[in-house]
């Protein structure tokens, strides 16, 4: 009889080992860590995120786990201050809720979702509460990010259903197993339990632009840690959750077979070295035609008042994106005519281009009008062999210019340079840490696997004063 896949699964988040890894491996998966940081760092200003570190603070009480980008007092610039705590449930809430603020944590088009906003916060906030390792923190995000890849990849997703917080309540609590020190039998617990738990979303808050989607992973993150002490309470789970939820609830299907093919192989690279690092401040949907648009400006010189319509071809899903009159931030991060009309206007596509005053610019709404959104079925994020979007921008002067990407930028088929990806995270960063501690960060996090204690990156996260 064949092994199950969930046993699999687990015994593979407890023998895993950085040392069977090669150069690139350990390199990707600091560098998804970074990026992750990044990301906290730069959503953990925003007001609504600000007000909920003061309220985890707060809910939580003493706890050994840093509330990324905010501080105990005083100002994280000056050396002296130390991060705001709490319990790592809350920490993981808080910090996970902050990194998809911005819509600039990366993800996986082979799997789905966004493994690391998952995982990454749960298994920072636990090894700092029980003062692991550098390499013990970094092993524990690898396997959570390959578990919510997998499970992600197994699963036929419904149109509604938007992958946030879903297959990644798994992955914390995956993450959070390992470092706890979990046998196979317990691992196996631990992920049942947190599938039960999922959270179900649909894509109507992103294009409503309502806040409580930035929730979704921050959700996901406390409710796997839940998960795993859950287990040593004598809560019983599904014989197989996934396929109970995924299968028939979040999803049309579950592959098992999928979950774990190639699993452990030689030759078969983990997910988190596959994955796509974000240049453009919203939805990966907007992303190939973003590139597109911009390939174009730079082939052709025309303003947008020559631009007479454009069209857009992207997969299926992607047609619910046209709205070309977003009524805030995070709408605009979810409108493909406001993204490519602010593209081909010449405009920033990084956090400045979706900040609300740039979302209220008269000409780039103008534009915006112009521009359709088709659907091609072929169109799969999911498959590198066919373009993921093309853009055809039809000129008043009667010219037709047309571009199309399979790999966006950054995506590992298209990959960034490692000054780009610094250079993003610094973007981020800088405005809280300043520049003296942002190049430490970046540093520290660059020799993770040799840290002895991840308290010495966590220590460097605080933020200019305390959480409100």
């Amino acid at each position: 009889m064949a092994q199950d896949y969930l046993d699999r699964l687990a015994e593979f988040v407890v023998d895993f080992r950085l040392e069977d890894t090669d150069d690139a491996t350990r390199r990707a998966a600091r560098d998804v860590v970074l990026d992750t940081l990044g990301a906290i760092i730069g959503g953990s200003r925003l007001p609504e995120n600000t007000a909920l570190a003061g309220l985890a603070a707060r809910m939580s009480g003493p706890g050994g786990a840093s509330i990324i980008g905010h501080s105990q007092s005083g100002d994280c610039r000056d050396g002296d201050s130390r991060p705001a705590r709490a319990q790592p449930v809350w920490a993981a809430l808080v910090n996970a809720t902050a990194g998809v603020a911005l819509e600039m944590d990366e993800g996986n088009r082979l799997g789905g979702g966004h493994p690391a906003i998952h995982t990454a916060p749960a298994a920072l906030a636990v090894g700092e509460d029980l003062g692991c390792r550098g390499r013990a923190a970094l092993e524990s995000i690898i396997v959570g990010y390959e578990v919510t890849a997998r499970i992600g990849a197994a699963t036929e997703v419904r149109p509604e259903v938007h992958s946030h917080g879903t297959w990644g309540t798994m992955g914390a609590a995956t993450a959070t197993a390992r470092l706890l020190g979990f046998d196979a039998a317990q691992t196996r617990l631990a992920m049942s339990l947190a599938v039960s738990m999922s959270p179900a979303n649909t894509w109507t808050p992103c294009l409503e632009g309502a806040t409580v989607r930035n929730l979704y992973p921050g959700r996901s993150g406390f409710q796997g840690i839940m998960a795993a002490h859950l287990s040593g309470c004598g809560f019983t789970g599904l014989a197989d959750a996934p396929s109970d939820v995924y299968g028939r609830l979040l999803g049309a299907g579950f592959d098992r077979a999928a979950a774990v093919a190639g699993l452990g192989d030689a030759g078969v690279p983990l997910r988190i070295a596959r994955n796509y690092f974000k240049f453009h401040a919203c939805c990966l949907y907007n992303h190939p035609a973003l590139d597109a648009a911009q390939d174009l400006r730079r082939r052709a010189s025309f303003a947008a008042s020559e631009v007479a319509e454009v069209t857009v071809t992207a997969p299926p899903i992607a047609q619910i994106m046209d709205d070309p009159a977003p009524g805030n931030m995070l709408a605009a991060k979810f409108s493909i005519p406001y993204a490519v009309a602010l593209a081909l206007s010449g405009g920033d596509t990084g956090v400045d281009g979706f900040l609300p005053e740039r979302v209220a610019d008269a000409g780039i709404r103008q534009l915006a009008q112009r521009v359709r959104v088709r659907a091609d079925a072929r169109m799969n994020l999911r498959r590198y062999d066919y373009p993921a979007a093309r853009v055809a921008v039809r000129l008043r002067d009667g010219r037709t210019l047309e571009a199309s990407v399979s790999g966006q930028r950054g995506d590992f088929s298209n990959p960034a340079s490692r000054a780009e990806l610094t250079g993003k995270f610094a973007a981020l960063a800088a405005d809280t840490l300043g520049a003296e501690r942002t190049a430490q960060v970046i540093a520290t996090a660059g020799r993770l696997e040799d840290l002895d204690d991840i308290g010495e990156l966590t220590a460097l996260l605080c933020g200019p004063g305390g959480p409100k």
